[in-house]
């Protein structure tokens, strides 16, 4: 049995996303261990307890960013994960962390990167007038959404949309895509090659 600790800072759509895929079995094989983050106030902690999950609560206010993430994988490891995903967690990790994860971290992000990084990526694509935008997971490195690419999904941008409207379409195709790059990876049938992970 595979086990997944998924990490968040607010509602939590994608965590329940990939616990309602484990549930159903289109992420077979696999439980979601725990869901940590680092907001004690943060609406997906009771959406994951709601489903049985355990949660850890550590809020990074008046630590280090490695000391916080220290505690966040002690939790991990303690639990025996194999994979973090990272589902609307609203910081960076620090090197350290990333080191001891190495490969094996996702994170999900509502824009076809390397386009529109950072925050309100929906309303960058939105503004910057786009005729196509998505969502891309990928594995985290120690660059800002940037390390190699798993899945992307495309979504278009329609003539009477809004920012609204446009970042709908893409949570729901992030909730489609990330249970996808979640079996590739625990599947351990691929390769990176450069900045792609490729099926094998």
């Amino acid at each position: 049995m595979k086990r997944l600790g998924i990490i968040i800072s607010g509602r939590g759509s994608n965590m329940v996303a990939l616990a309602e895929a484990v549930a159903n079995g289109t992420v077979p094989g696999t439980e979601v261990a725990v869901v940590i983050s680092n907001i004690p106030t943060a609406g997906g902690l009771e959406l994951a307890r709601e489903r049985g999950i355990p949660t850890f609560v550590h809020d990074h206010r008046g630590v280090s960013r490695e000391e916080h993430d220290r505690q966040m994988a002690e939790e991990l490891q303690r639990r025996g994960v194999d994979l973090v995903c990272l589902a609307g967690y609203m910081r960076l990790l620090s090197p350290w962390f990333i080191s001891e994860f190495e490969n094996r971290i996702l994170n999900i992000h509502p824009s076809l990167l390397p386009a529109f990084t950072g925050l309100d990526a929906q309303r960058q694509a939105f503004e910057y007038g786009v005729g196509y935008t998505g969502c891309t997971v990928h594995l985290v490195d120690r660059q800002l959404d940037h390390g190699p690419i798993v899945r992307q999904s495309v979504v278009p941008v329609l003539a009477d949309d809004d920012v609204e409207r446009l970042a709908a379409r893409i949570l729901a195709a992030e909730h489609r895509l990330y249970p996808e790059a979640v079996n590739l990876i625990l599947s351990g049938r691929y390769r990176i090659e450069g900045r792609r992970v490729l099926a094998t």
